[in-house]
């Protein structure tokens, strides 16, 4: 992957006439890029997640608000339904209803955005650092 900043990575020619200080030093390079480029991978990964959670906490807290809102209307009917034993009150449990209808949807929803960004490790940084890994651990044993 290319990361805006980088520098390219060089190639080589003629590594059969290349003498051992030079193959370590183009290790060295290759190494520190690749370990770069991993890190920036990681960088773009968690800022993703991030966006992630904090949609998926914006979320749960609006079904919060919706919810405190239907327990408000509730109490609301109740001293309605107190009040004057018909009409306004049954309006108010319906209005309640709805409210807590809404502040389930919103949770929900808030609730699968989180699941989405969770657990917010760079996955993808992580298995491609392994791969980098074994493909050095195979070249070094030829």
């Amino acid at each position: 992957m290319t990361v805006p900043g980088d520098a390219p990575v060089r190639t080589y020619a003629g590594l059969d006439d290349a003498s051992l200080g030079e193959l370590t030093s183009r290790l060295s390079e290759q190494v520190t890029a690749l370990v770069r480029g991993e890190l920036a991978l990681a960088q773009v990964e968690a800022k993703q997640k991030g966006k992630r959670l904090g949609v998926g906490f914006g979320l749960f807290g609006a079904g919060g608000m919706f919810a405190f809102l239907g327990v408000a209307v509730t109490v609301t009917a109740v001293v309605l339904a107190l009040a004057t034993v018909m009409d306004p009150w049954l309006a108010a449990v319906i209005v309640a209803a709805a409210l807590f209808v809404v502040a389930g949807i919103v949770a929900l929803t808030g609730k699968k955005a989180l699941a989405q960004a969770s657990p917010p490790v760079p996955s993808e940084a992580i298995e491609s650092t392994k791969a980098d890994v074994a493909a050095v651990r195979r070249a070094v044993q030829r």
